[in-house]
């Protein structure tokens, strides 16, 4: 009998190229004020877009800079690298997702593990007031990078913290790549969030890391956790 739902964040829950779109934002302001420069935010904020949209993810800042013939070192390259990650996120939780934890709440225990940098994903968390839902919050970045997904070590300690075995537990994620390995490994079911919006598109590299399940809308997971029982 499936008893708690493990979620992940980014493209789980809400649409990660929101949390983009409002740390560009932030970056941007800060260029035009603290940094003095003296291009329209408008306009950095459109090359950070035509960067990260041509598949340039890694060296968005240097490229934009450049693109702007604004001079740039690497000392300003991690400053913007800090802002962005420590910027207060202009996200709200989609109704489909409130919804539907507030749905769940009611017969599962409820828990979130991700990835990512952990000042950033904390103030993510805040920003979409979810905390209430959870029984437990797994930031792997307090374990060490070494134990990001596809470790198994965050999800053994989440199913500790909640009192469940494998079997008991659905973790619920959108990348193929990376989410499911741990899951399935373990003996947990696996669930894929399509969203719409969603930034990574990769197939699973083999079937050991695909989701059992794929929804194309968090709304239907109520539905499928009943029948799955």
């Amino acid at each position: 009998m499936i008893t708690s739902v493990i979620f992940d964040l980014d493209d789980t829950l809400y649409d990660e190229i929101d949390y983009c779109r409002s740390g560009f934002t932030a970056v941007a302001e800060f260029l035009t004020t603290a940094c003095e420069v003296k291009v329209p935010a408008e306009r950095v904020v459109e090359s950070f877009w035509h960067q990260f949209n041509a598949g340039n993810r890694t060296a968005t800042f240097n490229a934009a800079l450049r693109e702007l013939h604004i001079p740039f070192d690497q000392l300003l390259i991690a400053s913007l690298v800090r802002v962005y990650r420590g910027h207060v996120p202009r996200i709200r939780l989609p109704k489909e997702s409130r919804d539907c934890l507030a749905d769940l709440h009611r017969s599962y225990s409820l828990a979130i593990l991700t990835d990512g940098y952990l000042p950033a994903q904390r103030l993510k968390i805040r920003a979409l007031d979810i905390s209430g839902y959870l029984r437990c919050i797994l930031y792997t970045e307090q374990l060490g990078r070494q134990y990001w997904k596809p470790s198994t070590v965050g999800f053994v300690r989440v199913l500790e913290t909640l009192h469940v075995q494998p079997s008991q537990a659905v973790y619920v994620a959108d990348n193929p790549v990376k989410d499911f390995i741990a899951p399935n490994r373990l003996g947990m079911r696996s669930i894929q969030v399509d969203r719409p919006l969603r930034l990574h598109r990769e197939p699973p590299p083999d079937a050991s890391a695909a989701a059992h399940h794929t929804l194309n809308s968090i709304s239907h997971l109520p539905a499928l956790l009943q029948g799955l029982d």
